[in-house]
């Protein structure tokens, strides 16, 4: 089974003061963080949509990923139309994504989650055989989704005069997979430098995880 990542890391995070994939986060660049626990969860390939500071951003991943198997995993996507909007970003990781790829992992650089929720999620979507699969915390809906190979024609076909990846599901809510959970880091998201420090008192270390 074909299991490729797209994680979106291309925004202007006017709001945090800094680049956030640069963001550091228990030691090292958010980015790799982020990259680590989707490969750790059983993720093949991830690609990784850059646009803001695009340079920095790649160059500081390469240098900190720790194994150059690793680096063999991780793709760079460079979404020159960022400002735009996220649609354009979501569009720009999907459209490197092998045709024949088995399952899609939609993630944001600024909603940190540890290895062990992304990989229950991936676990839940291939038992229960759904279309689309995500954490659901406190009655809300989280984050990663994970998309069913079959739906990238129409997750392609996503416009940001719609409403996005948000069409795709509200489409396709019948084949909709909730897993529960009952941990808010289902739905880290990370916009401002306090958001971020509230979010790593609540965040186990990554690097236990990975130990």
């Amino acid at each position: 089974m074909s299991i490729c990542a797209i994680l979106l890391a291309a925004g202007e995070s006017s709001r945090m003061g800094t680049p956030k994939p640069l963001l550091e986060w228990f030691g090292a660049p958010l980015i790799q963080r982020q990259i680590e626990a989707l490969l750790d969860a059983g993720v093949d390939e991830a690609f990784a949509v850059t646009g803001n500071a695009a340079e920095v951003v790649e160059s500081a991943l390469l240098a900190n990923l720790p194994s150059v198997p690793m680096r063999d995993h991780v793709h760079f996507v460079r979404n020159t139309a960022f400002l735009t909007g996220k649609t354009t970003s979501v569009k720009a990781g999907l459209a490197a994504l092998p045709p024949d790829v088995d399952a899609i992992v939609l993630l944001a650089v600024d909603q940190p989650r540890p290895s062990w929720l992304i990989r229950d999620v991936l676990e839940s979507h291939q038992t229960n055989g759904a279309l689309i699969s995500s954490p659901f915390y406190d009655g809300h809906g989280g984050h990663p989704l994970v998309f069913d190979g079959s739906l990238l024609p129409d997750l392609l076909a996503i416009t940001e005069e719609g409403q996005g990846v948000r069409e795709v599901v509200q489409g396709n809510a019948d084949g909709m997979n909730r897993l529960v959970v009952d941990t808010p880091l289902a739905r880290l998201d990370m916009n401002t430098q306090e958001e971020a420090d509230a979010a790593r008192n609540l965040f186990p270390d990554p690097r236990a995880e990975r130990i």
